[in-house]
């Protein structure tokens, strides 16, 4: 199954994790109309990168293709290589027409195209970028290896959409049954608070990570 397969709807990728990355689309529903949240427009999806001729050809591959079908609604796509090995393939709407649903499907099409390709352990999360009314940077991370989401709200942030700071220090780590994962943060302070509040707003819609220990701050977000 090709990647242009997926994001044309000739073939279908079937299973739960495709509904509940999805369920953010409904959830978004909500966000906008009862609690005044927008979307950036952004979106990214992280994964290892491997040092293969094989597994490049399907980075790139993935990439041609999702800016050939985004050319249509205006998606740009690009990619960011941190200092920890991982890469960060970022999905932008042209300003003032955000698509969460859009995005959803570009990011469900790349990690089937890397599960396709046999590369889906080195899928670590995707992430969504969202500000409340009074500028507050929110991002619902999805973490592959769990099947879940959570929030993780910035305490303070407020710079624009499209910065990315350098990223030093400590990690986080996505644990897997083959080993364990990290992703680079730096310190900084989250607003457990308002992650707590969302949990309650969006719980009954969104397949959230019931463990909030493993609820891992990320820091440098390139969205």
């Amino acid at each position: 199954m090709s990647l242009k397969d997926i994001l044309t709807g000739r073939r279908q990728v079937k299973g739960p994790a495709k509904d509940r990355l999805f369920a953010i689309t409904t959830a978004y529903i909500t966000l906008q109309t009862e609690h005044d949240t927008q979307s950036t427009g952004a979106a990214a999806i992280v994964f290892q990168a491997l040092s293969s001729s094989e597994f490049e050809s399907t980075v790139k591959e993935m990439e041609e293709v999702v800016k050939a079908t985004g050319a249509e609604s205006g998606t740009q796509v690009s990619t960011v290589d941190d200092a920890y090995g991982y890469r960060w393939m970022v999905l932008r709407n042209p300003q003032g027409s955000s698509s969460v649903e859009d995005l959803a499907v570009g990011i469900n099409a790349v990690s089937s195209s890397i599960e396709a390709a046999g590369y889906g352990e080195r899928l670590l999360c995707a992430v969504f970028s969202f500000r409340d009314s009074s500028g507050q940077p929110i991002y619902f991370i999805y973490n592959y290896k769990r099947g879940c989401w959570y929030p993780f709200v910035p305490k303070g942030h407020s710079r624009s959409s499209g910065s990315h700071s350098s990223t030093t220090g400590a990690t986080a780590s996505f644990s897997s049954s083959q080993d364990n994962q990290q992703l680079p943060v730096d310190a900084g302070e989250r607003s457990t608070e308002r992650e707590l509040q969302l949990k309650a707003q969006l719980g009954s819609e969104l397949p959230l990570e019931p463990e909030l220990e493993r609820w891992f701050p990320l820091w440098g977000i390139p969205i």
